[in-house]
């Protein structure tokens, strides 16, 4: 079974439905492309800032109410909230890129791979839903062989969505350095 079977519908984190078979297994197995995809040859703050302005352009073509944030280790790279973003936007920023670089894995695959054998993450006691979320939308930065240097959240739309426009974002930027 491929990432991308035609006929399979994407699995729903925020969805309490009954959802495909084999559509959670497919989702992870998308993800963890996408780590191998997107490695960089280096992350510099200017290119942490081309990623941020590109985010930002991003949410304005389409209005998006989200909340950007790039952090390496505890420095903050670039952070902006568009209009329409709330303070509520600002608690997930940092739960989810705290999940992101502590298990140094996208936030979304850390809640999808929680629920493989039913239940969720956040059923388990060790699990501080105060200081993590394991929610979609925080990626790391990966550099080739050197491995995760920092993390791009957004924050304000249904999970998959967020966890998409990071990719999308990261895809471009590093798209751009192979034509440096």
């Amino acid at each position: 079974m491929t990432a991308n079977a035609p006929d399979m519908t994407e699995f729903d984190p925020d969805s309490d439905d009954t959802q495909p078979e084999g559509s959670l297994q497919a989702l992870i197995a998308r993800i963890e492309g996408e780590i191998r995809e997107l490695q960089f040859p280096r992350f510099s703050m200017d290119d942490a800032l081309n990623l941020g302005l590109l985010l930002v352009e991003l949410g304005k073509e389409d209005q998006l109410p989200v909340a950007i944030d790039i952090t390496k280790g505890d420095q903050v790279l670039f952070h902006v909230a568009l209009p329409g973003a709330t303070p509520d936007n600002e608690f997930w920023i940092r739960a989810k890129q705290r999940t992101a670089a502590r298990y140094e894995v996208p936030s979304l695959l850390v809640g999808l791979r929680g629920r493989l054998g039913g239940g969720r993450i956040e059923d388990h006691a060790w699990f501080d839903q105060s200081r993590y979320a394991a929610h979609g939308g925080s990626f790391p930065v990966y550099v080739a062989d050197v491995g995760a240097v920092a993390t791009v959240t957004v924050s304000g739309l249904p999970q998959v969505q967020d966890h998409n426009m990071v990719v999308q974002a990261l895809r471009e930027v590093l798209g751009s350095m192979g034509a440096d």
